[in-house]
């Protein structure tokens, strides 16, 4: 693409770099029109400009082999969506092309081939949401623009196979959560857990199996695992989870499933724990999912609820971008009064 000063004479079928204002064609001198920066430029545009003294505009013009801004961040996006999973392009405008969920979901992410695509022209840029972001029906997951008003299509095509399938959107899996309470003594425990996870449940159309609050007893948790009839089992107990031999986790293995994994690296919502009984996950909470906010629970939750498997690899690499909002009622703080 050649970009800068030509003469007017010679700017018919170029692109128009910065608007100007030119007389009206319908003969009233005293009145203007706008000619929008990226106008391809027409005999009568130059006509016009000519009628005000111009000269010359500043303007872009496509060499052989370069691929008109809008053209491009079509193919660039119809590249990123090969996989067709839940994802549509909005229409190009301006060199840009918006990628919008057509559900609720999480946003997964192959971002060494988006930095690839990145890498391949200044010009050619991928924007993205956070890999494993949940994103409602219609909300935008990433924005290809194209820089310039066009870019060399082999540039195009290198990019276009490093990004090619490289984002997705995984929608719910399950429709039916049960959530195990456990209390401490003979009182049964507020509610305000059972309701901010049922209202996690709810971002993905899912809903909560009634209310099961027993015992905090291994053998308790034990039958009220076995009979749960949710898709997803959870488990929040009355005291933190301090051990993976601590009481919960106990009651997974009483009632014949595993415990794979405890703990991460994510604060809030440390004391988390995950295993499975049969074909059935089984999500021992931190104290932390009482609280609609943003915890480590969320993450592990909604990867679950959308079928996508979570391995105790997965919960290791939270930790970068896991120190999530200060929680200023903490016993210790993470920031003491004289912290710099």
């Amino acid at each position: 693409m050649k970009f800068g000063p030509v003469p007017l004479d010679e700017a018919a079928g170029a692109i128009l770099a910065h608007s100007m204002r030119a007389p009206s064609p319908d003969g009233y001198a005293s009145l203007t029109y706008k000619i929008a920066k990226g106008t391809v430029l027409t005999v009568q545009h130059l006509r016009d400009l000519a009628e005000d003294g111009v000269t010359q505009v500043v303007a872009a013009r496509l060499e052989p082999g370069d691929v008109h801004e809008d053209a491009a961040a079509e193919q660039l996006a119809a590249a990123m969506l090969a996989s067709g999973v839940g994802l549509r392009a909005r229409r190009a405008s301006t060199g840009r092309v918006n990628l919008v969920a057509e559900h609720t979901g999480i946003v997964s992410l192959d971002a060494a081939a988006i930095l690839a695509a990145n890498l391949v022209d200044p010009g050619i840029t991928i924007a993205t949401v956070p890999c494993w972001q949940r994103i409602a029906a219609d909300g935008l997951v990433a924005t290809i623009k194209i820089i310039p008003y066009a870019v060399p299509g082999d540039r195009l095509a290198q990019a276009c196979a490093a990004a090619r399938g490289a984002i997705g959107l995984h929608g719910a899996q399950i429709a039916t959560l049960t959530l195990i309470e456990t209390r401490i003594g003979p009182d049964t425990p507020p509610d305000k857990g059972r309701r901010a996870m049922a209202a996690r449940a709810a971002n993905f159309g899912a809903q909560l199996s009634p209310r099961i609050v027993v015992a905090h007893d291994a053998q308790a948790i034990s039958a009220a695992l076995a009979d749960a009839p949710g898709e997803v089992l959870m488990i929040l107990t009355g005291s933190a989870t301090s051990d993976i031999c601590d009481v919960a986790p106990q009651g997974v293995r009483h009632a014949g499933g595993q415990v794979d994994h405890y703990g991460m690296p994510v604060d809030p919502g440390n004391l988390l724990f995950l295993g499975r009984i049969g074909g059935k996950p089984v999500i021992g909470l931190p104290g932390c999912a009482r609280s609609p906010a943003l915890n480590g629970a969320d993450w592990v939750l909604e990867r679950v609820i959308c079928g996508v498997p979570v391995t105790s690899a997965d919960i290791a690499a939270m930790g970068v971008g896991g120190l999530l909002k200060e929680i200023h009622s903490r016993p210790m703080p993470r920031r003491g009064k004289n912290s710099a």
